[in-house]
């Protein structure tokens, strides 16, 4: 049960008969972004399903159409996508606002990157901060004139594209957003383009691409280091894209579920891209009650349906090779290190630092105001666990969705309620989430 608590935020209560049913979530927001993108530049209408209305794949929406593209709404999940080609991209009017979107901002710019026209791209204050350096340094080498705030490394800052060359870059920090931004680049660019990353990131783009007709492949390790190589496109055909159900959001009624007693949750027609299942491998490793049945494949993606049942956790250590793969979930893993037996340890993950909010001060203080013992690392946390759980408490989102959700679980698992300061950010990435916890029994 949730509690509005005026001019304070809203109360999340104990959930007293455990968390029980089967739902969906809404759409994937990284393969959402991708969608419109990539229908952006298609040869050709695109159909999407299953499209995600949040407040960041609206802005990604809102800077298609600025870009001159007809795309037509034919629901509230359905979109007719009006590509023309490259050549059907056009100098937008204004300055985009991207809003909170850090995929939108990272990617957008490999989009326009070999387009002879002026784009401005801001947002939020949050996203004035994120470094853009690992972005367009790599977009300058290979041709484009990139210019921006204190030396090119902060929003805003403008593009002019023009004639692209292939690449050869190594990525210091494995990044689907910066890996991806590349990619749609080097679609445009003379000759191969390669990519080095120190881990495996989610590959969206990369399966987008494929299904649409273009060349990516994959050299190395498919959970370790490897080289993503990519060749010009001609065109992209690809036709529609249905969207799965977000696994970043599934996970948080998940773990909802294995941390308050006597539930079990099912969530169907998820999305189980093998890049981004990282957290479900953790908690198997934490002793979680998991089960995983494989479905349909929705065009690129794998999805199918996974059950989580109430479960006594054992403390577990993700390293620098894991985080890649469940770089969203962490404020999850962190959760639920704080009820399991033990000391966990994270380490390798000072990218949380620059997200919606520096994710592991803003998660070292939400588990201290729980009752958990924290010890801070610049690339981690140490949780010492209570399988007794937490009182109770009151914690600061900072505006970042994840972190209120987190908040929203803790208080389902607590014993007198958490009050989170600003439940509205949730619309970030999962509209709703309030109401389909409470129909649980949250």
């Amino acid at each position: 049960m949730a509690v509005s608590d005026p001019g304070r935020g809203m109360r999340f209560l104990r959930a007293v008969n455990g968390l029980r049913g089967t739902v969906t979530v809404p759409g994937d927001k990284s393969i959402t972004h991708r969608a419109l993108l990539l229908g952006a530049v298609n040869d050709g209408p695109v159909k999407v399903s299953g499209f995600l209305r949040s407040a960041d794949t609206l802005a990604t929406l809102g800077a298609v159409r600025a870009l001159g593209v007809l795309v037509e709404e034919e629901d509230d999940k359905t979109l007719s996508v009006r590509g023309s080609g490259w050549q059907g991209l056009h100098e937008p009017e204004d300055v985009i606002d991207v809003a909170n979107s850090g995929t939108l901002i990272r990617l957008l710019p490999g989009l326009v990157a070999s387009r002879e026209f002026l784009c401005v791209l801001t947002g939020d204050a949050s996203i004035r901060r994120r470094p853009m350096a690992r972005v367009l340094a790599p977009l300058a080498a290979m041709g484009a004139t990139v210019s921006g705030r204190r030396g090119d490394t902060l929003p805003p800052f403008s593009i002019r594209g023009g004639q692209l060359r292939g690449l050869t870059h190594t990525l210091p920090i494995a990044s689907a957003q910066v890996k991806s931004c590349i990619i749609l680049a080097a679609l445009r660019a003379d000759g191969e383009t390669s990519v080095a990353e120190p881990g495996a990131s989610r590959d969206h783009t990369e399966r987008m691409v494929r299904y649409a007709g273009g060349r990516v492949e994959r050299e190395g390790d498919p959970r370790g280091p490897g080289v993503i190589r990519v060749w010009p496109a001609d065109k992209l055909s690809l036709g529609s894209v249905s969207v799965p159900g977000d696994i970043s959001s599934a996970a948080f009624l998940l773990v909802a579920a294995l941390l308050v007693p006597s539930s079990e949750v099912s969530v169907t027609g998820v999305g189980l891209n093998p890049t981004r299942t990282g957290l479900l491998g953790v908690l198997g490793r934490m002793g979680a009650a998991l089960e995983v049945k494989p479905g349909q494949t929705l065009g690129p993606e794998p999805s199918g349906t996974v059950t989580a049942r109430s479960s006594d956790l054992t403390a577990t250590e993700v390293g620098p090779d894991e985080v890649p793969s469940l770089i969203d979930e962490l404020p999850l893993f962190l959760l639920a290190a704080a009820k399991a037996r033990g000391t966990s340890r994270l380490r390798g993950a000072g990218e949380l630092r620059a997200k919606e909010s520096d994710r592991l001060q803003a998660m070292a203080e939400l588990l201290r105001a729980l009752g958990a013992e924290i010890v801070e690392h610049p690339d981690g946390l140490d949780v010492t666990g209570s399988p007794r759980g937490w009182k109770g408490g009151s914690i600061l989102s900072y505006g970042d969705h994840r972190l209120a959700m987190v908040g929203a679980i803790a208080g389902a698992a607590s014993q007198d309620g958490v009050l989170v300061d600003d439940p509205g950010c949730m619309g970030v990435s999962y509209p709703g989430f309030v109401q389909t916890l409470a129909e649980l029994g949250g």
